[in-house]
């Protein structure tokens, strides 16, 4: 997932490529580079670090890093995450490639860390491979995961990430394969959610059984169907269902009145005083609400089903995670997915030079990436 040392000059930009060139001519000197973004973040630098000592291995030097922070720290916006020092004539041209392995993986690790502070007690498996730009982009939003989630553990004791949905990135979170059942392309194949359960199990009898349920709007009455067939697997807490209900329809069993209702009996604070359109949408709209969980929870205790899990999904954000922790909804995992490589206009990584053989220099304007002396000067 990275260029080999041959084909680093194809994805640099071409003025890096003319400043080697230019260097190469007229001497080197080190530089000492100040690395940082326009954003709060979590630093999330390993993929960048890994990168740098590879090539500085290949090309028979070395490049030494300082880090400002651990990983997993929280960096200001603004604040140099780290310095890079070493020949310029090795580093002006890799500028491109390390940028785009340091910005992304910083704010997804953000992104992952706040979801996790809102639901401390809930875990998550991170569902974004498929809206990622490729094999790169899955293993940055992977790593990021895995940083904001131990910092989440760190902080706040959350549960935070258990894994994720492809057995490429699948160790960043201490596991060999990725996780996952099925899909609605499964529950369409299979006629009905009840035989999509069967099928799956039937293939994969020593897994833990989790069952998609939104497919033909019938959340409650197939999940209880599927329940009573597979008794054993209720009973011992392997069976679980997961809710993906769009964003089009209430769950089955719910309108805008009833789900009113559902939080009035289970968590009447989150109802209770102003709220926003977005966070009564969350609450007691339509999809995945916490009138929907609590509902669907409900159900499955009524009918003598305490053990099975809930495992939600569609549009989980922060916001939605903080009303769902508003409204106390009983979701045993949270699939998040298209969440973690959001907001990517605010990816963007910035490397400017601050010393030239020793001589502390930086554009106009930029003056507080230098290192700053004991004493306070620069």
């Amino acid at each position: 997932m990275t260029p080999r040392p041959e084909d680093i000059a194809r994805f640099s930009d071409a003025y890096f490529l003319k400043t080697k060139e230019v260097v190469g001519r007229f001497g080197d000197c080190r530089v000492t580079y100040a690395v940082f973004m326009r954003r709060p973040v979590i630093c999330t630098p390993k993929l960048m670090v890994d990168f740098l000592n590879e090539t500085a291995a290949a090309r028979q030097t070395t490049f030494d890093v300082e880090l400002n922070y651990e990983e997993g720290a929280w960096v200001g916006a603004g604040e140099p995450m780290l310095y890079l020092s070493g020949s310029l004539y090795h580093l002006v041209d890799l500028e491109t490639i390390y940028l785009q392995k340091l910005g992304p993986p910083c704010v997804a690790a953000y992104n992952a860390y706040m979801m996790c502070q809102e639901l401390p007690n809930t875990a998550f498996m991170a569902m974004d491979a498929r809206h990622c730009a490729g094999a790169e982009m899955a293993e940055m939003m992977a790593y990021a995961a895995s940083v904001g989630s131990a910092a989440a553990k760190r902080e706040v004791g959350a549960i935070g990430f258990i894994g994720n949905a492809t057995a490429a990135t699948a160790p960043y979170f201490g596991n060999v394969e990725g996780r996952g059942t099925m899909p609605h392309a499964l529950v369409g194949y299979a006629g009905s959610t009840l035989r999509a359960a069967e099928m799956y199990h039937e293939a994969y009898p020593a897994d833990n059984l989790t069952v998609l349920v939104d497919y033909f709007g019938r959340e409650v009455t197939d999940s209880l169907e599927v329940c009573r067939r597979f008794p054993n697997l209720a009973a011992e807490g392997k069976l679980a269902l997961r809710l993906d209900t769009h964003g089009g329809r209430y769950l089955e069993g719910l309108d805008l009145v009833k789900s009113y209702d559902v939080l009035e009996r289970h968590a009447p604070r989150a109802i209770r005083g102003y709220r926003s359109e977005a966070e009564l949408r969350d609450l007691v709209g339509t999809g995945v609400s916490g009138a929907a969980i609590w509902h669907m929870r409900q159900s499955l205790d009524d009918a003598r089903f305490p053990n099975v899990k809930i495992v939600a999904s569609s549009g989980f954000n922060p916001a939605k995670c903080r009303m769902m922790a508003v409204a106390e909804a009983p979701i045993d995992v949270v699939g998040t997915g298209s969440y973690l490589p959001n907001l990517w206009t605010e990816t963007y990584a910035t490397a400017d030079i601050v010393a030239y053989d020793g001589k502390p220099m930086v554009k106009s304007g930029r003056e507080f990436l230098l290192r700053k002396r004991s004493d306070g000067a620069e």
